[in-house]
């Protein structure tokens, strides 16, 4: 089976180089210290930040793509979201499936008529990964996605999760939680002196 992301030898002067290959289905999961280039590896991975190497979506190599075009298929969701308005309806373009999406992931459908500002950290965290998962993207990178929030929260996005991983899609985890990272990945590793090692 052809790797849904295909990596080789992703660099910058900062981490490096990174080789990988992650199929349809499939989640690595990633693990290390903070500070260890794990976040700056999935912003190089989303065509963020500067790098050189070759990434390939489904065969298609990214410069084939705008940025924003390789980041609607390979959708990058901060561990500290950014929020460009005040509303938070704003925010989504398909408010109906944000609404049932918001409801797994254990929320009141009526927060995504509020403000931004009246959102806790865990539900800003929740609602941030909503907006990623409701353009249905091939490819997830997900820095930190249940940082925030309590175990009951982490279970139902933990459940989410695993229902796109069983449609198909290809996942990129960054997470300080090891229980996490053993019960979503397939395959896990650490980033060490930046740069990947089988954990």
């Amino acid at each position: 089976m052809t790797a849904r992301l295909r990596i080789e030898g992703l660099r910058s002067p900062l981490a490096g180089p990174f080789d990988l290959e992650v199929r349809e289905r499939g989640c690595l999961a990633i693990t290390g210290p903070s500070g260890s280039g794990k976040s700056l590896f999935l912003r190089m991975v989303a065509d963020l930040d500067p790098s050189e190497g070759r990434v390939w979506l489904d065969g298609r190599e990214r410069g084939d793509f705008t940025g924003p075009q390789w980041r609607r298929h390979v959708a990058y969701a901060a561990a500290e979201p950014g929020w460009w308005a005040e509303p938070v309806a704003s925010h989504f373009p398909d408010l109906p499936a944000a609404r049932t999406l918001a409801a797994q992931v254990g929320l009141a459908a009526g927060l995504l008529d509020g403000p931004v500002q009246r959102l806790s950290t865990g539900e800003r965290q929740r609602l941030a990964l909503v907006r990623t998962l409701v353009t249905v993207p091939p490819v997830l990178l997900l820095d930190e996605p249940t940082g925030a929030l309590d175990g009951t929260s982490v279970g139902l996005v933990e459940a989410v999760l695993r229902q796109r991983l069983a449609q198909g899609t290809a996942v990129l985890l960054v997470t300080h939680d090891a229980g996490l990272a053993r019960r979503l990945g397939d395959r896990q590793f650490a980033m060490h002196e930046r740069r990947l090692v089988p954990a």
